[in-house]
């Protein structure tokens, strides 16, 4: 499997570590550039590992989500060798990448309990039934026809819909699944359903940071990196990573 590191002169001595699920719909199946957002939180002080969870897979469930827990239990392994022996252990992604990283913290909580200490799901594509009131933007983003495929894609005949693991939104059982920083932004048309999961953990007794940036052309370059080549992830990205860090290390949290 693929991976790309990410790292900067800002790290510590023991900088968080976040293992980082791109996105794509669930049909992108090769990745040739950077991802900003990945260079967005090694430039805040992290290493970043990108796995490339879709090639090897072909972006189908459940071998997507099994070669992206692989890649967990890998940079667990090597943890020290990364970072440090200290070094928060995250799971993160965007859109589809969003998705793989909340079956993986998901999966993580049943089979590998304690070793991850957050999860940071940006604009996640968790609800395949698509039926939110911000989803009906979905066509005007240009995005509807591709999600729609996309779930198709990644669900295909495997009954994963059922599967909590490849319908995070569907999930009956979220308590004890780790802390969860979870990003949208207003101009954003998942962001009904990232709303509804953030209540959803909530009410399960999993720690949120939940935020809706305002609206920006940069953060919609997880959806369409073509119409929006050059730009940057918003500032407040960083800033709302390095608080959920911060809150991590500390055990506090702004919820």
């Amino acid at each position: 499997m693929p991976v790309r590191v990410y790292e900067s002169a800002n790290c510590g001595k023991t900088p968080p570590l976040v293992l980082y699920f791109s996105g794509g719909s669930f049909l992108d199946k090769d990745r040739n550039g950077e991802s900003p957002i990945a260079r967005a939180f090694a430039l805040s002080g992290a290493i970043v590992v990108e796995a490339d969870y879709a090639k090897p897979s072909g972006n189908a469930f459940p071998k997507a989500l099994e070669y992206a827990f692989a890649a967990l239990r890998c940079l667990c392994g090597k943890r020290k060798q990364f970072g440090g022996q200290r070094s928060l252990i995250l799971v993160a992604g965007e859109e589809a990448g969003g998705n793989v990283a909340a079956g993986v913290a998901l999966k993580a909580r049943d089979q590998m309990p304690g070793e991850i200490d957050g999860q940071i799901l940006l604009s996640p594509l968790i609800d395949p039934l698509m039926a939110t009131a911000s989803f009906r933007e979905a066509g005007e983003a240009g995005m509807r026809d591709r999600w729609t495929e996309g779930w198709s894609h990644y669900l295909g005949s495997g009954g994963g819909y059922c599967h909590p693991y490849a319908a995070p939104m569907h999930c009956s059982r979220l308590a004890g699944v780790a802390p969860a920083l979870i990003l949208t932004s207003q101009d954003d048309p998942l962001r009904d359903e990232a709303a509804s999961y953030a209540e959803r953990l909530r009410a399960a007794g999993v720690k949120v940071r939940n935020q809706v940036l305002p609206p920006c052309t940069g953060w919609t370059q997880i959806y369409n990196a073509e119409t929006t080549a050059g730009c940057e992830p918003p500032d407040e990205l960083r800033r709302e990573f390095q608080g959920f860090v911060e809150g991590l290390e500390t055990r506090t949290f702004c919820i």
